[in-house]
Formats: structure tokens, C-alpha cells, sequence
């Protein structure tokens, strides 16, 4: 019976997405594109706008983090048939869609930036007109895309871009929960598909705070810093276009409920009796974890010195709902409270304020002077909202400032 337990345990560990649901599939298919183009380290997906017929007035979109190569019909999918036609609203204005994927999402972002860097010059070199671009990025994109832009301007190199764009990036780091990076390593030892994800150079890159062991101290991760000191190397971000950032959070400070050492989610068994994760909350040796069951422990995870960056204002990510789903599944009896928690806070989207204190993480951001930002304008949501969601409120603004 308690091999039986083990195997059932391993089974559910390589079944854990962290960003989306591993092995779900979109409601619909992106239809053909105009044109395919082959890129180093991956590819881009060409769709002219309305009654074109070839690149005009290019736009051009990263993809943003996951494990494995970009899914186009995700990608498609959640920029048009989620709350607004972004995708049909762009080609109505006449406007080309680039959308550019990668081999490996999870890959360093220096060299997925070798991508957006290609596929920036193919752009430039198929377009008809001399309109500047927009170029830019979803979550991790907005980086990818930063940074690639940063250094063609190192290299003197004109990339004719006139507007770049932010969508809920992580400029001053993302947030998985303490908790759940030690259960990601609580499972390595039997399936690491969860820790693949969470240690990914991607994700170290992006994290605030990265865990090393089950048992070790989370701190800044080591390819973070060095990420950090290359961007700052670059000049941080591009001096020629107009800088736009929106979030998915909002910019009041109100957080999204979580209260901070609340329950996040529970387990009664068969598989991992007695492990809990509580919202992160302020102290020292804070209890944010225990892990427990067929696979060992009792494990106590805690973290000192931290905000309470659970409930914090931001693009949310059911960071503890796919872990229950995955979970229930199973077989187990997950109790979750809280399937969603903050990912990308507000003051790092519209990069304001740091998240290491409470007060700046939870800023008013609507009563701070804009030029504290390092973007040239931005926008937050009214309400705290799935991370890169495309909301109305969002689309608009970007496409009354799309460049001319």
C-alpha cells in the first residue's frame, strides 16, 4: 500500500505547470499565418493587417515564460478570445502582427533575446513604408524585448522602434511562493518537471527570491544578479523609443485578499498528509510551509524578512490552484483556500519601487510622481487581475498609443 502511495505521488509531481496547467490544450486554433519565419532559437508568426498584403505598420509581440516552445494557439488564444479581439482590432487599424516564439521559453533570456534580436531585423528588412514599430513583450517578453533593444543600441544598430511595450513584466522580479519552490524540490528526487520549471534560467532570472534545497535560504539567485549587471551594461533599457508599460494589478495599493499566514492550501491524504502552505507574511522565521506525506518529512519551510507578497497588488497566478488541481487529480483531498496570488506586483510591472518593504510594494502608485518610474507612461488596472490578461482597459490604451 505505501509503494502504491509513492508511485501515485510521483505520478501527480510530473503533472505540475506552473504557469499554465500542464498538458491543457486552448479552446481554439490560430488560424494560418501570412507568413512563418525561422529564427535562431525560434520563430515568428506573420499576420498582416486588414486588407494588406504584406508588413505594414509592424507591431511585434513576444511570448512570455513556460516550459517548452511556444504554444502559437495559447499565445493566439489568449490575445483574442479572452476579454478583448486585441489580435482582430490590431489588423482592423491596418496593422501587422509579429508574434515571436521561442525553441525554449524557459531558456536564459539573453539568448532568447537572440530571437526578438532576429527577428527585429527580418521586420525591419520585409516592411513596407518607413512607419516606426512598436515592439514588446507579455510578461517575461517584455524583458526579452528590453533588453534585445537595449543592446542593439549598444551596437548602434537601427532598429527602428518608436514605441516599446511592457505587458505586465517583472522589471523588478516575480513571486512564486517560498512554499511551493520547496515542494518543487520536496518532488525533484521522484519527478523534477515541477523544479524544471521553478530553477529554469528563465525563472531564476525573473524571481525575486529563488530557493535552492528544501532545506536552504531564499535569496536572490546568482543568474538574476548576473542578469541585472548585463542589462545595467546595455544602458538598463532603450533610450530611442517611448517606453509604455501596462499591469494587471492595481495601482491604489489594495491588495487582492489574501490574508497574510492564512491557509493557502491543505492535504488530508492518501498521498501528502499534513502538508499545508500558508500566504506569506512579515517576520522572522516565518512558517510559510509544511511539506509531508509518501515521500518524507515532516519538512518546516520559513522565510524572514519578507513583505506580504501573497495578498500583494499585481497580475495574480494560481500559483496554489493548479497545484490543487493537479493534486485532486490524483486522489489527494486538497483543501484549497486561495487558488491565486500575486505574481507580478504592480510597483515591478510599471517598475516604480523594489518589493523588498512592505511600504513600496504596496505603494499608492496612482498618487506617486510618475517620473519615479523608469518607463515613460503607464497604465494599471482597476482591479487586481490574472497576470497579462488582455482586459479592455488595457487594449485600448495600448492601441491609442500604438507609433505612427
Amino acid at each position: 500500500m505505501a509503494d502504491s502511495k509513492v508511485e501515485k505521488a510521483k505520478k501527480a509531481a510530473g503533472s505540475i505547470g506552473l504557469v499554465t496547467p500542464a498538458g491543457a490544450r486552448p479552446t481554439a486554433q490560430a488560424p494560418s499565418a501570412d507568413e512563418e519565419w525561422q529564427l535562431p532559437g525560434g520563430s515568428a508568426r506573420v499576420y498582416y493587417g486588414q486588407g494588406q498584403k504584406g508588413v505594414v505598420r509592424p507591431v511585434v509581440l513576444a511570448d512570455g515564460f513556460d516550459l517548452g516552445p511556444t504554444d502559437y494557439d495559447w499565445l493566439w488564444d489568449g490575445l483574442e478570445n479572452g476579454r478583448f479581439p486585441f489580435v482582430s482590432e490590431l489588423r482592423r487599424r491596418g496593422r501587422t502582427l509579429v508574434l515571436v516564439g521561442f525553441d525554449e521559453r524557459s531558456e536564459s533570456i539573453l539568448r532568447n533575446a537572440e530571437t526578438v534580436f532576429a527577428a527585429i531585423l527580418r521586420t525591419v528588412a520585409e516592411q513596407l513604408g518607413d512607419s516606426r514599430l512598436l515592439v514588446g513583450g507579455f510578461s517575461m517578453g517584455g524583458l526579452v524585448t528590453r533588453y534585445a533593444l537595449a543592446k542593439m543600441e549598444t551596437q548602434r544598430i537601427d532598429h527602428r522602434v518608436g514605441v516599446h511595450l511592457s505587458f505586465d513584466s517583472p522589471h523588478r522580479g516575480a513571486w512564486i511562493p517560498i512554499g511551493l519552490q520547496a515542494f518543487a524540490h520536496y518532488l525533484a528526487p521522484h519527478d523534477d518537471t515541477y523544479l524544471r520549471q521553478i530553477s529554469s534560467p528563465a525563472a531564476q532570472q525573473l524571481l525575486w527570491r529563488h530557493l535552492d534545497a528544501v532545506d536552504g535560504t531564499p535569496r536572490e539567485s546568482a543568474l538574476r544578479t548576473a542578469f541585472k549587471e548585463e542589462l545595467q551594461r546595455v544602458g538598463g533599457w532603450p533610450r530611442i523609443p517611448r517606453l509604455l508599460a501596462v499591469s494587471s494589478g492595481r495601482g491604489d495599493g489594495t491588495g487582492n485578499g489574501v490574508r497574510a499566514g492564512a491557509k493557502t492550501l491543505s492535504c488530508a491524504g492518501p498521498l501528502f498528509d499534513g502538508t499545508r502552505f500558508l500566504a506569506q507574511a512579515k517576520g522572522q522565521k516565518t512558517e510559510v510551509a509544511v511539506l509531508n506525506g509518501a515521500l518524507g518529512g515532516p519538512h518546516s519551510i520559513a522565510t524572514s524578512g519578507f513583505p506580504e507578497l501573497d495578498g500583494a497588488p499585481g497580475g495574480t497566478l494560481e500559483s496554489f490552484g493548479l497545484l490543487a488541481d493537479t493534486l485532486a487529480a490524483a486522489g489527494e483531498n486538497a483543501d484549497i483556500a486561495h487558488r491565486s496570488v500575486c505574481f507580478v506586483p504592480s510597483v515591478s510591472a510599471v517598475s516604480i519601487r523594489d518589493l523588498d518593504q512592505q511600504d513600496d510594494l504596496y505603494a499608492d502608485i496612482d498618487n506617486l510622481p510618475p517620473e519615479e518610474s523608469d518607463v515613460d507612461d503607464f497604465l494599471l488596472s482597476s482591479k487586481n487581475e490574472a497576470h497579462a490578461l488582455m482586459t479592455e482597459e488595457l487594449a485600448e490604451w495600448i492601441l491609442d498609443r500604438l507609433p505612427d
